[in-house]
């Protein structure tokens, strides 16, 4: 498959991987990295959403899991040819059975959100099927530093069951960010952080295109330490 080309690093893409797509680009530019400085990764595909930290966040170490062991194979290849090689690792490791001594100041997952059903396009990387919210965040919660944060995009129409189960586990919103696909429509993705300590919630929106396939200005200034095109 075609070569996915950023500015700063490159992304060799395989059919047997979820591809680099608008959601993790969104997850790795749009969430707040900058307190961080070990950060795991729940299903990191190709290894974009941990190069865009890395990049973002030049001290942060990153941890990238996968129960994919071609997605493993090819975020490790990714990886070692990136600039920020020498503190990213991959690690072949379903979440749910995952042990550390470490606990991370950032767990950050573009997860599956289809509930298990027939389709057979990209099952394990779509579909709930080796990881459920509530797997994610109960995880998470043993995982996360006192003043950890999980940050997820979901749908928005699962908004309110991922905010539930957190809670539930003493896990509390402190952003949302609604993700517009295109002006004046309604939300499509949601940007949710989370964090043991009850604060203000800081909810913003952002709009990925304002007409079609015309990127907004807004988008266009947050990736522009990413993508090559131009304005």
């Amino acid at each position: 498959m075609k070569i996915f080309q950023f500015k700063n690093f490159s992304i060799n893409q395989s059919q047997l991987v979820f591809r680099v797509g608008t959601d993790g680009v969104l997850l790795g530019a749009l969430s707040r990295v900058e307190n961080a400085q070990k950060i795991l990764e729940v299903g990191t595909g190709t290894g974009l959403v941990a190069m865009m930290l890395a990049q973002r966040n030049v001290t942060a170490t990153i941890l990238a899991l996968d129960i994919s062991k071609d997605a493993v194979n090819l975020a490790e290849e990714n990886f070692n040819k990136s600039p920020f090689h020498e503190r990213l690792g991959a690690k072949l490791q379903d979440f749910k059975n995952f042990q550390s001594r470490n606990k991370f100041d950032l767990i950050i997952s573009n997860p599956p959100y289809f509930k298990e059903n027939s389709s057979g396009k990209d099952i394990l990387a779509r579909q709930q099927t080796e990881l459920t919210f509530e797997n994610l965040i109960e995880k998470s919660a043993e995982k996360l530093s006192k003043k950890g944060q999980l940050s997820v995009i979901i749908p928005a129409e699962s908004g309110v069951e991922f905010i539930e189960i957190c809670h539930k586990n003493k896990l509390f919103l402190s952003r949302k960010v609604q993700i517009f696909g295109i002006k004046n429509s309604s939300p499509k993705r949601l940007i949710l952080e989370f964090g043991f300590d009850q604060k203000e919630i800081l909810e913003e929106e952002f709009t990925i295109e304002k007409s079609p396939r015309v990127y907004s200005e807004e988008y266009l200034e947050l990736t522009k330490d990413f993508h090559h095109f131009q304005k």
